[in-house]
């Protein structure tokens, strides 16, 4: 799939760069939530983990286990070296195969604005299929509809979202129940945040 090979490959060149001009610690206070959600020394997944700094080191340090997915294998071998405590694979968000009832939390932070808008739904359901019973959800996207490419640290990159009220309502219709939703300014930037229970 086009949109698939140059999120790949574009994160694959540019994956020191990238992790170079991050602010890592932007939303600590939302990572800090969900970790207080999950039980003590539960199984997370995090979903396009990218280099594994921050979201999984910092559920690590919780305590967590931690499972790590993404497409690039550039930023999968930089996980490896910045978070060994977690488990890292190369795998595609939308065709994640992990058992029914096998995680306590989900998370997918700037992640899902790389996958066609009208797919995302699907991962919801996924989700909430190998999420346990009142698992808990973290996710966020952007805040308008569009999709496009655009130039992203010089390479071309895929972008995709709905409209928050369709985000919301696509997680609604996979089972989960809302526990917080809002758009919030983290790093100089606004995102749709959801926090949703199954």
């Amino acid at each position: 799939m086009y949109e698939k090979e140059m999120v790949m490959n574009g994160y694959n060149v540019i994956a020191n760069d990238y992790y170079t001009h991050r602010d890592l610690n932007k939303f600590n206070g939302e990572l800090e939530n969900f970790s207080n959600l999950i039980p003590e020394g539960g199984r997370v997944l995090d979903v396009g983990c990218g280099a594994g700094i921050p979201t999984a080191r910092y559920l690590v340090k919780k305590g967590l286990k931690v499972t790590g997915i993404d497409i690039s294998e550039k930023m999968l071998q930089m996980a490896r070296k910045n978070v060994p405590e977690a488990d890292f694979f190369k795998k595609d968000m939308m065709l994640l195969d992990f058992d029914d009832n096998k995680f306590d939390g989900i998370i997918s932070v700037y992640a899902l604005f790389h996958v066609p808008k009208q797919e995302q739904f699907k991962i919801f359901q996924n989700f909430y299929r190998i999420l346990k019973p009142a698992g808990i959800l973290l996710i966020n996207t952007g805040i308008s509809e569009s999709e496009g490419v655009s130039s992203f640290f010089g390479v071309p990159m895929f972008w995709s979202n709905n409209k928050p009220e369709k985000t919301l309502e696509s997680i609604k219709k996979s089972g989960f129940s809302i526990i917080f939703d809002g758009v919030l300014q983290r790093g100089g930037e606004f995102q749709y945040w959801i926090i949703a229970k199954k």
